[in-house]
């Protein structure tokens, strides 16, 4: 059985950290051949000693002497570029696509470029540039394998359903921290009380987007892409408990299912493994213990940030793009202090509807709208 050799777009966060737990359990089908971060200096460094990783990735150029001098015998990198070079190496078999934001669409296109397997947990890659992103995956042979519990699932279903096309996909949203809150109590939510999420364990970013439902927005262009259907066939349910990850729906009324424990090393591990599936340790599903299981519609008036990203579908073109920038910044606003939780929907509306609109951008369009989406929503923001 041939190693696997994998490099980590992203490896400190959320994803990336358990990516690398998924590796620590077998050592003999992955090695590590890259690890990137942006800021978190310290933790990469105990990642590539333990993995004994030969290329790390630094991007904040004030860390890169603290990351060189604690690594001798590794090659110790700086920027972005060196990281779309480094996914693009013959050794690498798979790479994980964890960075979070816009800046993961650069590396994901260049791992793409070169064909590799990409296990993509990177929403903005697909949100931003969907169109491309998919062009360059047919036009460069390239496979993706979705992270994404929810896209994970619905991959797994699909493959149960032989030639049959799906008619209609029920995308799982666990509702967050405030899906039984009041849109008055939701309005003075703080950081901290946003950042509380009942069922899963990701980075500040990733969590204030399930809290505002803009997370399953992006997952809705995602999913869109991905598995090439209308905006019109995706349907967003939630299910609080986060036992089933999403569903589809056939012709003839019956629906396929992927159950499993609320654990982001089965996606991750089911990417990277791809067809195989590993035995993983963890929390197993009781089914004797399962009470209940709930659903019910997203209410879009107390999250509307779920509406606008049905409407960035919509009006096509750099919206969607335009639409990611101007929540990233909201989000990066809201979590220094210095916007209010709804403030994020009324940046991103007014960041829509402000930008110069692009019917068919091409790459430099979507670079483009970003910086000045990202800039609109900063204009708006009262000054620290």
């Amino acid at each position: 059985m041939k190693q696997k050799t994998i490099a980590i777009l992203g490896s400190t966060g959320s994803i990336g950290t358990q990516t690398l737990d998924v590796v620590s359990q077998f050592p003999e089908r992955f090695s590590v051949f890259m690890l990137s971060a942006n800021n978190s200096a310290d933790l990469l460094i105990e990642q590539a000693r333990r993995f004994h990783v030969p290329h790390v990735v630094i991007c904040n150029p004030q860390k890169y002497a603290r990351v060189k001098e604690a690594l001798p015998g590794v090659q110790v990198h700086l920027g972005i570029d060196a990281a779309c070079d480094l996914v693009q190496a013959p050794e690498v078999d798979v790479v994980v696509a964890a960075m979070v934001g816009f800046s993961g669409l650069k590396p994901t296109l260049s791992a793409i470029r070169a064909a590799k397997t990409l296990a993509l947990a990177n929403k903005e890659t697909l949100v931003a540039a969907g169109p491309l992103v998919m062009g360059e995956v047919e036009r460069c042979g390239a496979r993706i394998y979705p992270v994404d519990s929810e896209h994970s699932a619905i991959f797994q279903c699909l493959e149960g359903a032989g030639d049959n096309p799906l008619h209609l996909i029920h995308l799982t949203a666990s509702g967050g921290p405030f899906r039984t809150w009041s849109r008055e109590q939701i309005a003075l939510a703080t950081k901290a009380e946003a950042l509380k999420h009942p069922n899963w364990d990701m980075g500040a970013k990733i969590t204030i987007d399930s809290a505002t439902m803009m997370n399953k927005g992006f997952e809705v262009i995602e999913a869109k892409w991905l598995f090439h259907v209308p905006a019109e066939k995706i349907h967003v349910v939630v299910h609080p408990e986060s036992i089933i990850h999403s569903m589809v729906e056939f012709a003839d009324g019956a629906v396929i299912a992927q159950l499993g424990c609320p654990d982001m090393r089965l996606p991750i591990s089911l990417a990277m493994a791809y067809p195989e599936r590993l035995s993983l340790s963890g929390k197993r599903l009781d089914f004797s213990s399962l009470k209940n299981l709930t659903f019910f519609e997203p209410d879009r008036a107390k999250f509307p940030c779920l509406q606008l990203a049905f409407d960035a579908i919509g009006r096509g073109g750099n919206i969607p793009c335009a639409m990611n920038a101007a929540n990233e910044a909201a989000v990066a606003a809201f979590l220094a202090g210095r916007i209010a939780f709804y403030d994020i929907p009324r940046t991103i509306m007014r960041v829509m509807d402000g930008v110069n609109f692009v019917a068919d951008p091409s790459l430099d369009d979507i670079f483009a709208t970003h910086h000045q989406a990202y800039h609109l929503a900063e204009q708006s923001f009262p000054t620290v």
